[in-house]
């Protein structure tokens, strides 16, 4: 990130929800580097951009395909890259060839020459990334967007190489070291899959049971599962869904409906109270042994530093306590012994990644075959070499722009967009409810124009209003804002629930809720009071 001579940070206010991350990328700027932002927003974070490409919400795929058959135009495709390391290029040049800089223009608003030089700067780099979050994937389409960049990339060969890459900015600090340990519904640990039979055979002999054939449901599905009665019980561990899933009415009457609701927790959130059992964890980041792995696939090791609260359990001790009271004796395992086990059947892990060299070399990135080995800093290395010796070859994929499910009308005229703040987290059980000047609460960010046009002062309490619920909160005029954008985040649901208002549409293959879209209208809360008096 510091040594890269272009950054593409797209749908990622990362000044907000990265910090740590976004100080690397300034020395980047600093020594250099020039940054794109594209966001439907002017952020923190493109405010320090060469250049902002404040898109249409849901218009990313039409970016990158316009962009992608620019550089096919121009001539500047890494033929040698396309030719001997990826795969179905030709569809893929055929699937953008409808995206012309006057159409990418009509779908994203961006300026047809903003595309073009955009284009052209990252073509032409010698290294060159692309950085995302949530503004990406919580989409309908999450995937496929996601894809989309992938082949920008691919084009270009900023794949496998030092300061290039496509880079997901992790949300927590250990995001990936969830997927990494299985927790994915279709995914044994280290990524083997569960529908192959003969992954699932070596999982069962060393597990010494047999194994479901199928994969399991995400998060989304587990909810229609509610819906349709045929998931009746839910373990949530370190969760807060009442709150942080779209359509909170729904959300919270489904969880009210199941027969068994168990929760395990560090405090009492919107979903623990509607709970019929809840299990204390010492599971903060101070409290436990065990490992982390970020964004770059290093895994380090995470060292007990505080006692917890009376009562508070350790999460291994009450997940082998389940385990005996359903009939299977685990013992109680320490961190070492379960990631011992994980290593034995997980073989990007295995021989090089014991707790002893993680501590030595201070972390370590997988895959790490032997002890001789460093760890893998380019995952996608291989692609550079010779075809006989890397193996499968990188994918093209054919993806097309659809733009948001729910789109503005008379009756619902804005888009509203939800993301991060600097000075919250996520559903704000953690950061919220404290005497502190950085903690104001929920705001409606919305633009001077839309808030001339409605009447509406700053700091004025306002009503939020989508097809499935209604919210209020004070108005904050945000210059940076275009009109007809208004912007919220989840972080204060027990004052404001902004996932009242978001739709529950999600992307088939991911499972992702489209929090990034949904039309609203707003009007003055204390103007709907009147009204409402004088009627009556």
């Amino acid at each position: 990130m510091e040594e890269t001579d272009v950054v593409f940070l797209w749908g990622s206010n990362a000044r907000a929800a990265h910090p740590i991350w976004f100080h690397h990328l300034l020395k980047g700027i600093h020594n250099g580097a020039k940054l794109y932002v594209m966001d439907p927003r002017r952020t923190e974070s493109a405010q320090w951009a060469d250049v902002w490409l404040g898109l249409n919400v849901g218009s990313d795929i039409a970016l990158s395909n316009t962009m992608a058959r620019e550089i096919i135009h121009a001539g500047l495709v890494h033929e040698e890259f396309v030719s001997n390391a990826t795969s179905g290029y030709e569809d893929y040049k055929a699937s953008v060839e409808s995206y012309t800089l006057d159409v990418g223009e009509r779908l994203t608003g961006v300026p047809a020459d903003v595309i073009r030089d955009a284009a052209h700067v990252f073509a032409k780099a010698d290294r060159a990334m692309i950085c995302w979050t949530l503004g990406i994937t919580e989409h309908h389409d999450a995937a496929d967007n996601v894809l989309a960049l992938i082949n920008l990339c691919l084009l270009t060969g900023h794949v496998g190489r030092w300061g290039c890459g496509c880079n997901p900015l992790r949300g927590q600090n250990n995001v990936q070291g969830g997927g990494d340990m299985g927790a994915i519904p279709n995914k044994y640990p280290g990524f083997q899959e569960i529908t192959d039979g003969v992954t699932r055979l070596r999982f069962e002999k060393h597990w010494k049971t047999k194994l479901q054939p199928n994969a399991g449901l995400n998060l989304t599905q587990m909810l229609k599962a509610m819906e349709a009665g045929s998931l009746k019980a839910l373990f949530v561990i370190g969760e807060n869904p009442a709150q942080s899933d779209a359509d909170g009415h729904h959300v919270e009457g489904l969880l009210e409906g199941l027969d068994h609701l168990v929760v395990q927790e560090i405090v009492m959130t919107k979903t623990a109270s509607l709970a019929h059992v809840v299990l204390p964890a010492a599971a903060t980041w101070c409290e436990g042994e065990g490992t982390v792995t970020n964004s770059e696939r290093r895994v380090q090791r995470c060292r007990k530093a505080s006692e917890p609260p009376e009562g508070a359990k350790d999460e291994l001790w009450i997940i082998a306590e389940i385990a005996k009271r359903l009939g299977h004796d685990w013992g109680h395992p320490t961190a070492e012994e379960v990631w011992n086990e994980f290593r034995k059947v997980a073989a990007d892990f295995a021989g090089g990644m014991s707790y002893k060299r993680l501590e030595e070399l201070g972390g370590i990135q997988w895959p790490c075959p032997d002890e001789s080995h460093p760890g893998t800093t380019f995952l996608h290395a291989r692609l550079w070499e010779k075809r006989k010796k890397r193996g499968p070859a990188a994918p093209f994929t054919v993806v097309r722009h659809e733009g948001p499910v729910e789109m503005p009308n008379e009756e619902y005229p804005l888009l509203l967009t939800t993301g991060r703040r600097l000075e919250s987290y996520n559903t704000g059980v953690q950061t919220a409810g404290y005497d502190s000047p950085l903690h104001w609460g929920e705001m409606v960010d919305i633009s001077p124009e839309d808030a001339a046009r409605l009447g509406i002062a700053d700091n004025e309490e306002v009503r939020v209003t989508s097809r499935r619920g209604s919210v209020v909160a004070p108005a904050h005029i945000d210059s940076t804002l275009r009109a007809g954008l208004v912007f919220m985040t989840l972080h204060f649901p027990d004052d404001v629930a902004t996932n009242l208002l978001t739709i529950d549409v999600s992307d088939p293959k991911s499972g992702t809720a489209e929090f990034k879209a949904c039309a609203v209208r707003v009007e003055r809360a204390f103007a709907n009071v009147l009204a409402s008096s004088n009627h009556s």
